[in-house]
């Protein structure tokens, strides 16, 4: 038996010392009309400042000491990858805030002309969405029946990630996923971000 082409996701914890910004995310939705203007329409029930301030490790330093710890992470993930490039030659090209207040949900997208995404969890309160991943292949299964519930987590279509305040979570960005509806009465916030070759 030999299994083959494997999807990796990256999961670890980033010890949690930047106790200001949970409060600077809030600030940033308060005052960001043109996000608050497209999530509106885009993202309802939640606010997102990915189609308005889209790179904020070059506007807070609260947001550039994050960045650096995000950087050592995908430097190691690419290297799990084993991509023939320099893992020193991949960057940070944008980073926004999510917020996604009760009953708000991401639908299933990848991140175009990114190589790696991800996420850093800054507040996961009880009963709220995890991050669901779709299997790449899903499309060309043709006459495949369906896997049973009971069968290993590898031979599943679809893996859900319930991550933690704190964690980073890492994927190759043409990996579909998407969050489906917060439940909870409190907001889930996130610090989303992709990274491109220098």
């Amino acid at each position: 038996m030999h299994q083959v082409f494997t999807t990796r996701i990256y999961q670890k914890a980033i010890p949690f010392d930047l106790p200001d910004l949970t409060e600077e995310i809030y600030q940033i939705q308060k005052v960001d009309k043109d996000g608050q203007r497209w999530s509106s329409v885009n993202y309802v029930n939640g606010y997102t400042s990915y189609g308005s301030w889209d790179r904020l490790y070059l506007m807070s330093s609260t947001f550039e000491k994050l960045k650096r710890k995000i950087d050592r992470h995908v430097k190691s993930y690419v290297k799990q990858l084993h991509f023939d490039k320099d893992p020193n030659s991949i960057e940070m090209n944008s980073c926004w805030v999510n917020i996604m207040s009760r009953n708000s949900h991401h639908t299933a997208h990848i991140h175009p002309g990114s190589v790696i995404s991800g996420t850093f969890y800054v507040q996961v309160p009880p009963k709220t969405s995890a991050i669901k991943f779709e299997d790449p292949r899903l499309g060309f299964f043709m006459n495949t029946p369906p896997i049973k519930d009971s069968a290993p987590v590898q031979e599943q279509r679809f893996f859900s990630l319930h991550p933690k305040k704190g964690d980073v979570v890492l994927f190759e960005s043409w990996l579909r996923h998407e969050v489906p509806l917060n439940a909870s009465k409190n907001d889930r916030i996130s610090v989303s971000f992709n990274y491109s070759w220098k």
